[in-house]
């Protein structure tokens, strides 16, 4: 673990001394050089996912495809959300937007008296165990993860947005980010507020996103992979998570006959909480992924980026 922090460190300061901290003195803002450091972290990060994305996964995809690629467009719109997202383009609008604003409401909070939570100080000596601290902290946001996944599926309005990352007909290890905006807002703002309350660092919270996108990007491949019987139960697969995106099964469930908003296979990195709550569906099938009304009815989910931006918007207020 501290091989890999020192690794890590190594790049975020080099990349800051040679690119980052130039360019922040050129346009006068030498007051955001720690702001700016900590933006560099998540830019080397996304930088190593992308190494492994192209060098790993991609040959993965070629040897093994659960269906052949037919509209690179479809595929190439994706990219452009992983590298928003990867870059930091995405972590430096919420800077300008929306950081103020989180730093001030938790501001008002600790001088309410809200304390920090250190989860890995429940179990003495753990904090000297960068690893097991790190562990205890992966499962326990990826809990939280799963509940913040089942409410983008059972709230109306929340999947009027999250429908648009079901909406792909050819999904491939750039799916992960295709995602609208204002969803991924809301998202990062509480898993944000979580991790300041429960005590993570920033470099810790770093590695934590990165790990977590990483084997997502992996789980949306376009891969006929399952890990077997007892590897399915331990760690989410491209088999399990296709799954969720399988069309009339993933986000829909039946009640009393009825078809609702719901579905299967919520996990963001671990089964368990699936197994858990009855939401597992462990059957080792490939099926086309997408959206119902997509596919039955042709709703418009938008080609391009900002088309899909837009139509999310419109099913958010009820007009598409």
């Amino acid at each position: 673990m501290d091989v890999l922090i020192e690794f890590f460190e190594s790049w975020q300061a080099t990349l800051y001394e040679v690119v980052v901290q130039p360019i922040a003195f050129a346009a006068g803002q030498s007051s955001l050089l720690e702001k700016a450091y900590e933006g560099t972290g998540w830019v080397v990060a996304g930088l190593l996912q992308l190494l492994v994305i192209l060098l790993v996964i991609g040959p993965m995809q070629r040897r093994w495809p659960v269906q052949p690629i037919t509209d690179l467009r479809a595929v190439w719109v994706d990219v452009v959300y992983t590298l928003i997202h990867r870059l930091g383009l995405f972590k430096l609008g919420m800077f300008f937007t929306l950081e103020y604003l989180f730093e001030q409401g938790l501001g008002r909070l600790r001088a309410l008296g809200l304390p920090t939570f250190h989860l890995d100080g429940l179990w003495p000596g753990v904090t000297d165990l960068a690893l097991v601290s790190f562990v205890i902290y992966l499962v326990f946001f990826d809990f939280v993860h799963y509940w913040i996944h089942r409410a983008q599926h059972q709230s109306h309005n929340w999947w009027a947005l999250h429908s648009l990352h079901h909406a792909q007909r050819q999904m491939t290890m750039w799916s992960d980010n295709r995602n609208h905006l204002l969803d991924d807002i809301v998202t990062s703002l509480i898993l944000s507020a979580v991790a300041v309350l429960m005590g993570v660092g920033p470099g810790q919270f770093v590695a934590l996103v990165a790990i977590s996108q990483l084997s997502e990007n992996f789980q949306h491949a376009n891969v006929r992979i399952w890990f077997g019987h007892i590897g399915e139960r331990l760690w989410v697969s491209p088999r399990f998570h296709r799954r969720h995106h399988s069309i009339g099964i993933g986000h829909e469930s039946r009640i009393e006959g009825k078809v609702v908003l719901g579905g299967c296979n919520f996990g963001v990195l671990l089964p368990w909480w699936d197994v858990l709550f009855g939401t597992a569906d462990f059957q080792q099938r490939y099926d086309p992924t997408g959206v119902r009304d997509q596919v039955e009815q042709g709703r418009d989910y938008g080609l391009g980026f900002w088309a899909q931006q837009k139509q999310g918007l419109l099913r958010l207020v009820g007009r598409a």
